[in-house]
């Protein structure tokens, strides 16, 4: 029966107390995955932007954009990792006299860990710049969605800065209203309309009856209208107005909707990506250890080896 002194002697070799990680090895392998990474990024780039067009019937289609741009993610992850894996697994020291078991795991583990140093150094250069894009995208989309909607606000901010009035411009019109108002400027007209218009669809969206009234008036002096048409007219344009703020608003919620569920797509594809990356990187490591093994020194001639049980090869 074998003993445990006799499977391990006392006198251990010196390369047993040595680290099992070769940093030199890794940092190579990480740096070659993340050179390869960024070129096939930059390359994704290019070619994305040359199948978009903004013209109507034109282009890639964005359904056809986002299966691609995940195809080419996974192709990037898998390729740089795979490279750097490789790399490391191949220049990885052996040591002498280690289990097969413990030199595959190593190799794996040296595979892992170059692409958890690509994959942190990849992350610092090139995610910042792809997030600032596609963030920039997705709020210049939710922006021309939800400009409509902010229109009447910001027209009746630039009318009131217009007239000297505060933010409280709408109340402070209600106190110089007449049965007949008096003649004033086209200019002052439109932002007392505009400050009613705003202030009824920040609220509850029904035109009140004095202010439906009033703006009958209003429009009733500079038409030549009855006041029934002047009304008429004043629930034709508010209704339009409503439909407007209203479509804007739904688009905004459409487009955010829209947004979300683009980045919760990506964030979970590029999860997979990444995995992916993680298990080339290992697979490719074992095998690069496989072919460094497989290595045959060629000594000159009248070269004595010198043998030591305790050396590194």
């Amino acid at each position: 029966m074998n003993r445990t002194s006799d499977m391990y002697p006392a006198d251990l070799p010196a390369s047993s107390a040595l680290s099992g990680v070769s940093w030199a090895a890794i940092f190579a392998g990480a740096a070659a995955a993340a050179a390869l990474s960024l070129i096939l990024v930059v390359l994704g780039f290019g070619l994305g932007f040359s199948a978009v067009s903004p013209w109507a019937g034109s282009g890639i289609s964005a359904k056809g954009l986002g299966i691609s741009t995940i195809v080419w993610l996974a192709f990037t992850q898998i390729v740089a990792s795979g490279l750097g894996g490789y790399i490391a697994g191949r220049l990885r020291v052996k040591w002498s006299n280690m289990h097969g078991d413990e030199v595959y795991f190593r190799d794996t583990a040296h595979g892992f860990l170059a692409w958890a140093v690509a994959t942190l150094v990849t992350a610092t250069l090139v995610v910042g710049s792809v997030s600032s894009i596609v963030g920039g995208g997705v709020q210049a989309g939710a922006s021309v969605a939800g400009g409509a909607a902010s229109a009447m606000t910001q027209a009746a901010g630039t009318a009131a800065s217009q007239g000297g009035a505060d933010d409280y411009g709408y109340f402070v019109d209600t106190l110089f209203r007449d049965d007949r108002p008096a003649a004033v400027s086209d200019d002052a007209a439109h932002a007392t309309v505009t400050r009613i218009f705003v202030q009824t669809l920040s609220h509850d969206g029904q035109l009140a009856a004095e202010d439906r009234a009033y703006l009958a008036q209003l429009v009733a002096q500079r038409t030549n209208l009855t006041q029934a048409d002047a009304e008429r007219r004043v629930d034709d344009v508010f209704a339009k107005v409503r439909k407007a703020v209203d479509d804007a608003k739904l688009a905004a919620k459409q487009a955010a909707d829209t947004a979300s569920k683009v980045a919760a797509w990506t964030a979970l594809w590029m999860f997979v990506a990444l995995l992916c990356g993680a298990f080339f990187a290992s697979l490719a490591a074992t095998f690069g250890g496989r072919r460094r093994d497989a290595v045959v020194y060629l000594e000159p001639a009248g070269y004595i080896p010198v043998t030591a049980p305790n050396a590194i090869r």
